[in-house]
């Protein structure tokens, strides 16, 4: 029997019919506090659908998850205009979802498989060399195939993660997907799920829908409410009931997320519009704002001016006032100024010191005063940059497709994920959002999708732009990319725990060496180069910490 087993990195992506993409390492280290990943890919060479074991042999083996790496596919995995940094433009099946193993698996034929191996490095261990063996054995239980690497246990923890990351928590997506009713005591166990893999993954921030989010819905169309707050409205006087939203927080807070960012006020695309809010009126319960409102009419503002004011309140019972955010409107462009301007300018009364954020990529918006905290996207934020904006942040999404600029598309290598921290450290961005945690919708919200068959939003977003995560039978599963993410973020907490020990200049001396300086458009496009650099930074790390 010709079986094959290879230890490669956790950048490698690799297709199921392809050549052997590379890869192989056989040596790593990691800090306390950090979750460590490798895979362990395998092909059956002879026999068709061989029946498989996989288990790891090692003294951390009581800290080591096992997942097989599941492929999806993807009718659109890059726009036709693209740069040429892809594993591949085609149509097919992409890795990406990761099931824990708990059974034998199949070895197919001719095909590239592969499991993932999570390794929770934590204080329980002594600092120094691990063995850990990926053994692969038949249905007799004999040895067939076995990958091996040492990770080094550097005994210097992780600092807390600093910068703040938001995905788009899409909760009425969550609702429609596992078919549960919004609100019921079976969607707060999903939400708690959802929330749970997020914060475990370096999001500490959640988009909290006190009104159902006005994003990516069609004009004059809806989407299934998902309303925290409940709205009475009789003898022309609001009325707010804000129970639910007081048990969202306490969820989250549970969950371990530490900032929240209050859902859009105005509609996506220009402020124009009020969302979708749902109040009790004479004893029905119906939509009182949205598509028909003016949102900038005396109606809206002035139920508004109510509404913040006692939304603030809430987050200040739980001691959030600094750590939480408004927004006016996702992705304003010129056009919008005005009614933008006008909506902003009543947010900035309401919410004092509060912080707004919006992701905008004009830099007209902070010129004017429109906006003091703008989320520019990664391939325009040159101007921001050089405008030395405080406390500023990024966003990539469906248009971050060319010029090399980081993405997450299930057709981008895996270093073009991670990267993203690199680049976040090397230019002081202090958050950065992405708009699709779990997106189950074609564009615009008309119709639901299966993630498993549509990964594209309907042949509309690259796939893997929309969700990150897919719905499992109790809660949700991870992506290959979701961990990936995470590990750009224990990227720059590492860089920055070592920036605090030989100082910035120093850190980018040994971020930088050799390479032309970082930018959003440019690094090296080689993952031995990511692996390398990790590596002297850890060691920059352990040598310094003595």
């Amino acid at each position: 029997m010709a079986f094959y087993a290879k230890t490669v990195s956790s950048l490698v992506k690799q297709l199921p019919k392809s050549e052997f993409a590379g890869g192989q390492i056989s040596r790593a280290s990691a800090l306390y506090g950090e979750k460590f990943s490798f895979q362990a890919l395998y092909m059956s060479e002879t026999q068709v659908n061989l029946g498989v074991h996989v288990k790891c042999v090692s003294p951390l083996s009581g800290s080591i998850k096992l997942y097989s790496v599941r492929c999806v596919p993807s009718m659109l995995p890059v726009h036709a205009l693209n740069d040429d940094y892809y594993i591949s433009d085609k149509p097919g099946m992409y890795p990406d979802v990761l099931e824990p193993v708990a059974g034998p698996l199949t070895a197919l034929k001719n095909i590239w498989q592969s499991v993932w191996v999570e390794v929770d490095v934590n204080d329980g261990y002594t600092p120094g060399d691990y063995d850990i063996d990926i053994v692969f054995s038949d249905n007799d239980g004999c040895e067939i195939g076995r990958t091996s690497l040492v990770l080094e246990i550097i005994g210097v923890n992780l600092p807390k993660q600093d910068t703040i990351v938001t995905q788009w928590f899409h909760a009425d997506c969550i609702a429609d997907v596992h078919r549960v009713e919004v609100l019921s005591e079976n969607w707060w166990a999903l939400v708690r799920e959802y929330m749970l893999m997020a914060s475990s993954h370096g999001q500490n921030m959640i988009l909290t829908p006190v009104f159902t989010p006005p994003l990516d819905t069609q004009v004059g169309g809806e989407r299934t409410t998902v309303q925290l707050v409940d709205v009475w409205f009789n003898n022309n006087t609001y009325y707010f009931d804000f129970a639910n939203l007081r048990r969202w927080i306490e969820l989250a807070l549970e969950c371990g997320f530490e900032y929240f960012e209050i859902s859009h006020l105005f509609t996506q695309w220009g402020a124009k519009h009020a969302p979708k809010v749902m109040a009790h009126v004479g004893g029905e319960y119906k939509r009182i704002f949205g598509w028909e409102t003016d949102s900038c009419g005396e109606e809206y503002t002035g139920f508004i001016r109510e509404f913040v004011p006692k939304v603030i309140g809430v987050m200040e019972e739980f001691g959030l006032r600094e750590k939480t955010v408004f927004h006016v409107s996702d992705e304003p462009h010129l056009e919008h100024m005005e009614e933008y301007s006008k909506c902003a300018a009543l947010m900035k009364e309401l919410c004092g010191d509060i912080k707004i954020i919006d992701a905008l990529s004009n830099i007209d918006f902070y010129n004017s005063g429109a906006v003091r905290h703008p989320v520019p996207s990664s391939n325009r934020i040159e101007p921001f940059l050089e405008a030395n904006i405080p406390w500023l942040w990024t966003y990539y999404c469906v248009s971050q497709h060319t010029e090399y600029t980081s993405n997450r598309f299930m057709g981008m290598p895996s270093l073009r994920n991670r990267i993203l921290g690199v680049q976040l450290f090397k230019h002081n961005i202090a958050g950065f959002l992405q708009w699709g945690y779990n997106f189950y919708n074609t564009q615009y919200s008309i119709k639901h999708i299966d993630p498993y068959s549509v990964t594209d939003a309907g042949q509309a977003f690259p796939s893997g732009d929309a969700f990150i995560v897919y719905p499992g039978q109790d809660g949700c599963l991870p992506s290959l990319r979701l961990k990936v993410f995470r590990e750009a973020f224990q990227d720059v907490r590492a860089l920055k725990l070592a920036s605090s020990l030989i100082g910035r200049a120093g850190v980018l001396a040994v971020l930088e060496k050799d390479i032309d300086p970082i930018t959003f458009k440019q690094y090296p496009h080689d993952e031995y180069w990511l692996m390398d650099m990790r590596e002297r930074i850890n060691n920059c790390i352990k040598e310094n910490m003595k």
